[in-house]
């Protein structure tokens, strides 16, 4: 029944809630402003113009507010804490018997909500929000309501492997497909010898399947060489769109779902999916980095709190932990060169940032 919150923790949770929120939505409003002046320079282009725009900023205001939510807890726990120390409130908690870990369990449970919200959001609201605000954009700037062009495409399926010289995303009347232009298919046998090639004029990728038009195909056997000309076939492939153009779009905007499924098709045709890999195991220790991060620069806030060093304590507290942020940076780019685990770059530096603070924890005195 101890864990149960009582007023003291309902109390710095509100605080810490408050502080937050504040610091968050400042960060994300000078965020938004930076936004727009770049989006400002695309207007006037077809049918883009100043309400698209801003609309095109509001459908990205759930993804950029997931980015930055761990600075927002980190700047705006310790501001809270300090908050409550400067006005002796802090104090107050302690001489009443509430240890520096119950407090602790205050501001992190408080935090634990919001890091729950974000995660929901950065699987629903964020992808889908940032997805219609690129069809929006799109849309607007070209009069054949593309989603989004592609060059160049190269894909491997099996055997089969593909070439697109061009494509496009398309939506009409709510269907959505992929397009793409001047298709060439390589077939490979099992040892390696082509089997056969193929010309398409167009690809539809649609929810039932590839359609094929205009193939021509030239199958090589031991002693011939056979060419066929169909309208149009079906291609019965497990390579789907979200594989496909996976490599074209940012991964940090596609859901835990779509970067499982592309790390998949990649890792399944033997094809290197470092990239999404980094990006699919970011999204799950998202939740661990953000409470690891405002835990680790708690004991910032504790010490001799009559003492005058409170702020610059608050600003060596931020700095640790935004420092360990990048460090864990550049244990992920450590682990895309040396090919090592993304697992163990996302856990490493975040066990040693919680064993320094546990160590600094033990040595702040109340």
């Amino acid at each position: 029944m101890r864990l149960l919150p009582k007023i003291h923790d309902l109390y710095v949770g509100k605080t810490v809630l408050g502080t937050v929120l504040l610091t968050w939505t400042v960060l994300l409003g000078l965020d938004l402003m930076l936004g727009f002046f770049t989006e400002f320079s695309d207007v006037g282009e077809g049918n883009y113009g100043m309400l698209q725009a801003l609309t095109v900023m509001a459908l990205s205001v759930p993804r950029r507010a997931y980015t930055l939510f761990p600075h927002a807890a980190v700047i705006g726990s310790l501001m809270a804490l300090g908050q409550l120390a400067a006005s002796s409130e802090l104090t107050a908690l302690r001489a009443l018997g509430l240890s520096r870990r119950r407090l602790s369990l205050s501001v992190a449970a408080a935090l634990a909500l919001l890091t729950g919200l974000m995660v929901i959001n950065g699987e629903t609201l964020g992808p889908a929000g940032q997805r219609r605000a690129d069809m929006l954009k799109a849309s607007a700037k070209s009069k054949n309501m593309i989603v989004a062009q592609y060059s160049g495409l190269w894909a491997r399926e099996g055997n089969v492997i593909l070439n697109a010289n061009g494509g496009e995303e398309r939506v009409k009347d709510g269907d959505r497909w992929l397009e793409l232009r001047d298709v060439f298919l390589y077939e490979f046998t099992d040892n390696g010898r082509l089997k056969s090639t193929a010309t398409v004029a167009l690809a539809e990728h649609r929810p039932g399947g590839w359609l094929l038009r205009n193939v021509t195909r030239i199958h090589f056997a031991d002693a011939a060489v056979r060419q066929t000309h169909v309208a149009e076939e079906r291609w019965n492939s497990k390579l789907d769109a979200v594989a496909l153009t996976a490599g074209a779009e940012k991964p940090r905007y596609l859901t835990a779902a779509q970067l499982h499924d592309a790390t998949n098709y990649r890792l399944r045709n033997r094809l290197d999916a470092s990239e999404l890999q980094e990006h699919y195991w970011g999204r799950w220790f998202y939740p661990i980095n953000a409470l690891a991060l405002c835990l680790a620069a708690i004991p910032f806030a504790f010490g001799t709190l009559r003492s005058g060093s409170l702020g610059k304590r608050l600003f060596i507290g931020i700095v640790f932990a935004l420092g360990f942020w990048l460090l864990q940076t550049q244990f992920v780019r450590l682990a895309g060169v040396f090919k090592f685990d993304y697992r163990v770059a996302y856990a490493l530096p975040t066990l040693i940032m919680l064993a320094v603070s546990a160590v600094l924890f033990k040595r702040r005195s109340g």
